[in-house]
């Protein structure tokens, strides 16, 4: 008799956790991604600004699983799961597969929403992969390397002008960074200008800063990033986005244009394109941000063998963090082991929120935990340990560890390293089309897409 087949999507928090909670169940598991990596997603802003690089956060999930023995790993793209006859569909580049499944887990993960705005995404990347940092690393150390040479003073503001848009964490620690980067990491390095001219804006909608923190913690992270230097713009929304810069509507009625040539993107989440896939073959319902909503169990409405898990997955009360997903996977994975063993099933999924953290910048952070909240040093040693602890990987804690000794005792940033591919590559293959990888990997001949 074959064993338990258990399929997993993604190798994010939600995936690979499930995997390790498997490991010594009577079931074979297959887990599909389409990176060959284990993502830690909330350190990504340090790859875009320097201070790490992209193999200290994202170590080879096969390394990660070497030694479960039950696991298989592959590298794919996974486009259609047949939920009738229980078969995932999924490419790499031009190859197709198809992978059978007993229980099937949906930890895909979410990309960055533009709210209806996708050619935003041209002149500001989101912040949810490794590309997606080092094409913003590239952009924010080559806008002060063109500003180095250019003699007008209206294109050089343009370029020393950073906009982030979006005031969550992800938003907050961006801009901080980039502001400690151009006073004390650039210091002295350039002739022509001086880097700690450069101006950096945090814009959000919101009327504080990190909303889920509360009003009190959301004022006192902006007086610590205006104190840096940051410019906070609250009660605004983005209406246009391009080359050139930011247009701004305030709710009062009035507009903004910010000319900024680098911009950050860190608003909005939306859910994977396999959230669509699950309800046009289910009784599932998204949300507003393309999420499904799944039953108290995690399960895909009408079939209980489908978990959805982590961003993609829409449950009251539970955020979209790193704590969410893994509590998530811990409890599909208890249940798939209860019912291969029919043994009573663990209840309902409740989650345990173990507070939220944001750094601001050198040690200075934020952090909510329950009716505690941090601030400052103490919050900022918290943020360390908890990051540290939460990286995957032996090697690439002490590596983390290491670099950001070196990082806070000398200001200095190790991974400056840019280049054109790292600028250019995400919009030369999105003009390409989605099936040009295969192509360009064989040599053949690619045609771009008509506009």
């Amino acid at each position: 008799m074959s064993k338990h087949r258990v399929v997993i999507i993604g190798s994010g928090f939600g995936g690979l956790f499930t995997a390790k909670a498997l490991k010594n169940a009577d079931v074979d598991v297959t887990l599909i991604a389409k990176t060959t990596h284990h993502l830690f997603q909330p350190l990504l802003y340090q790859v875009a600004t320097g201070v790490l690089s992209e193999g200290e956060i994202a170590p080879a999930t096969r390394e990660i699983l070497r030694r479960q023995s039950n696991a298989t790993v592959l590298l794919g793209l996974v486009e259609d799961i047949d939920l009738a006859n229980r078969v995932v569909k999924w490419r790499f580049h031009n190859n197709s597969h198809e992978t059978p499944y007993d229980s099937l887990v949906v930890a895909s993960g979410a990309g960055q929403s533009y709210f209806g705005n996708d050619h935003f995404a041209t002149f500001a990347p989101g912040m949810k992969s490794i590309d997606d940092a080092l094409e913003l690393r590239a952009r924010i150390f080559k806008a002060f390397e063109v500003a180095e040479f250019t003699t007008d003073p209206d294109e050089r503001r343009r370029l020393l002008t950073f906009v982030v848009v979006g005031a969550g964490a992800t938003g907050v620690e961006m801009a901080g960074q980039i502001r400690e980067l151009a006073d004390s990491t650039l210091r002295n390095e350039f002739r022509s200008i001086d880097p700690s001219s450069a101006r950096v804006i945090l814009v959000d909608g919101a009327d504080q800063v990190l909303p889920p923190f509360g009003p009190e913690l959301g004022k006192k992270t902006q007086q610590s990033l205006e104190k840096l230097g940051v410019e906070v713009l609250l009660g605004g929304l983005v209406t246009n986005l391009d080359e050139g810069g930011v247009d701004i509507k305030f709710k009062d009625g009035t507009s903004q244009r910010i000319e900024s040539v680098c911009k950050v993107w860190a608003a909005g989440v939306q859910g994977s394109e396999l959230g669509q896939v699950l309800a046009s073959q289910s009784e599932a319902e998204l949300d507003r941000s393309g999420r499904v909503i799944v039953d108290e169990h995690l399960n895909l409405p009408g079939h209980p063998e489908v978990f959805v898990v982590g961003d993609l997955a829409f449950v009251p009360g539970v955020p979209g963090v790193a704590q969410g997903a893994i509590q998530g996977a811990k409890h599909a994975a208890a249940t798939i082991k209860a019912r291969i063993v029919h043994a009573p099933l663990p209840g309902p999924f409740k989650y345990v929120d173990k507070g939220s953290m944001a750094t601001i910048a050198k040690y200075s952070a934020v952090a909510k935990i329950g009716k505690i909240q941090l601030t400052g040093f103490i919050a900022w040693a918290a943020w360390l340990f908890l990051h540290l602890l939460y990286i995957a990987g032996f090697k690439q804690r002490v590596t983390t560890l290491l670099t950001w000794a070196l990082s806070f005792l000398t200001n200095g940033r190790s991974q400056r390293v840019v280049t054109n591919q790292q600028l250019v590559g995400r919009l030369a293959l999105q003009r390409l089309g989605a099936r040009s990888s295969g192509k360009l990997f064989h040599g053949e001949d690619v045609t771009p897409r008509s506009e």
